[in-house]
């Protein structure tokens, strides 16, 4: 990825969450490109580049996804499913970044291959603090597949 701009997608429909992940994201410098989609029917489009997506130009695959779990029209372990059974989209990075603990809800994330599962912080500097750590993390250290 070096020299390339790297795009994160979040899907989250809590407009103060969001705000949250954006802020911090763009506070660490770690994304160059945040595309933010508010509910999972609009996230699929934009991956399978449908509709308003359909041109490449303005839908490019994403770096990393961010992925909540209540999202209205599709649930985010539905968008994971589907996700990761695509063989265009399985390699991207999906990290599940909820405020739900329930056990259930961490299982089906990861019998559907999510890459990590993070709760939410309460507070702003823990919050801030899993963003850098996070960015830093998949976005620098790991190595993966080109997408």
């Amino acid at each position: 990825m070096k020299g390339e701009p790297v795009i994160v997608m979040l899907v989250e429909d809590n407009a103060d969450h969001a705000e949250l992940v954006i802020r911090t994201l763009e506070d660490h410098r770690i994304a160059n490109k945040i595309e933010h989609f508010r509910d999972g029917q609009v996230a699929l489009d934009y991956l399978f580049r449908r509709n308003e997506f359909a041109d490449p130009e303005i839908s490019p695959r994403p770096h990393m996804i961010l992925l909540d779990l209540r999202l209205p029209r599709v649930d985010g372990l539905e968008v994971l499913r589907i996700i990761k059974e695509e063989d265009v989209l399985k390699n991207i990075p999906v990290i599940v970044l909820t405020t739900s603990e329930a056990e259930r809800d961490v299982a089906q994330a990861y019998g559907n291959h999510v890459n990590s599962y993070l709760v939410k912080p309460v507070g702003f500097e823990e919050f801030s603090k899993l963003m850098h750590d996070l960015g830093f993390y998949w976005l620098g250290w790991n190595t993966h597949p080109r997408i």
